[in-house]
């Protein structure tokens, strides 16, 4: 009979000791903390917290105080540009014979040359060919740009053949130099493709020769230059019949200039790699 008196009082005990452990009514404790005490850590905390936000908040102030909105702070790493192709794929796969196959690309060429159309490229400067077309380097100047309109890219400007070629199997590729702020690239640069490891293929370049002309450089940066657009090359690949149904590796390069176009680290910089199918 004991026993089991004792074993009902050690259960109120180990009840009360647990209940004490959150709110102790005998000393007003919660927690094991008094009011007093808790109010003294989470002021510790608060000011301790606040002298950290404080300093992260100066520390991003000093940092951003030494940017410049227009011109990145490092651009060592990238002193060349890369070539880029639209539509915007490496391998270019279709029938000619089916819409359906081909229309993928056509929208994307289409959708890329909007901010080239006649009523945004109005907006831009009528430039003197041959020259760079330098403007005062004042931070607050809003730069102009030079026009670059669609119908300089002829029959691959999506204009008088709104399938650029693709159903007739003789596509056009677009080329663009990406931008690099500040560039300045000395001699005549063109851009010039040719097929890898096999019989070369008749093509046309828009502009004439694949000309990339100085007055399109330099860059001064997305916020200070925003109605830029990069000049374009267009190539029109002129396939035969004999062309059809073969996997033809096209390389495109950036000549003519001091513009890199060989470094075997990387395979963009001045140059593009793409593959071509139309299956007839």
């Amino acid at each position: 009979m004991a026993n089991t008196e004792d074993k009902v009082v050690a259960k109120q005990e180990n009840a009360t000791t647990w209940k004490d452990s959150f709110y102790n009514p005998r000393t007003g404790e919660f927690m094991g903390r008094t009011a007093s005490s808790w109010a003294l850590i989470l002021l510790f905390y608060l000011v301790f917290y606040a002298f950290l936000a404080g300093m992260f908040a100066l520390t991003m102030w000093v940092m951003l105080m030494t940017l410049d909105d227009n011109v990145p702070k490092y651009q060592d790493r990238v002193p060349f540009p890369g070539l880029a192709i639209q539509p915007n794929s490496l391998d270019i796969i279709y029938n000619k014979s089916e819409p359906l196959k081909y229309a993928p690309y056509v929208q994307k060429l289409e959708s890329f040359l909007l901010s080239y159309n006649d009523t945004e490229q109005e907006k831009n400067e009528e430039c003197t060919r041959g020259e760079y077309f330098l403007q005062d380097d004042a931070e607050d100047m809003e730069k102009k740009a030079c026009r670059f309109k669609r119908d300089f890219l002829s029959l691959c400007s999506g204009l008088s053949d709104t399938n650029f070629g693709y159903s007739e199997g003789k596509p056009c590729i677009l080329l663009k130099l990406n931008r690099i702020i500040g560039l300045k690239p000395r001699g005549e640069p063109y851009i010039t493709c040719a097929v890898k490891k096999d019989e070369p293929i008749q093509m046309q370049y828009f502009p004439r020769e694949g000309s990339i002309d100085k007055m399109y450089f330099p860059y001064y940066g997305k916020k200070a230059h925003e109605t830029y657009v990069q000049p374009l090359v267009a190539v029109k690949l002129l396939l035969t019949k004999e062309d059809y149904n073969k996997e033809l590796a096209i390389e495109c390069k950036v000549e003519g200039s001091d513009l890199r176009n060989n470094d075997e680290r990387d395979k963009f910089l001045g140059r593009v790699t793409f593959r071509i199918k139309v299956e007839a």
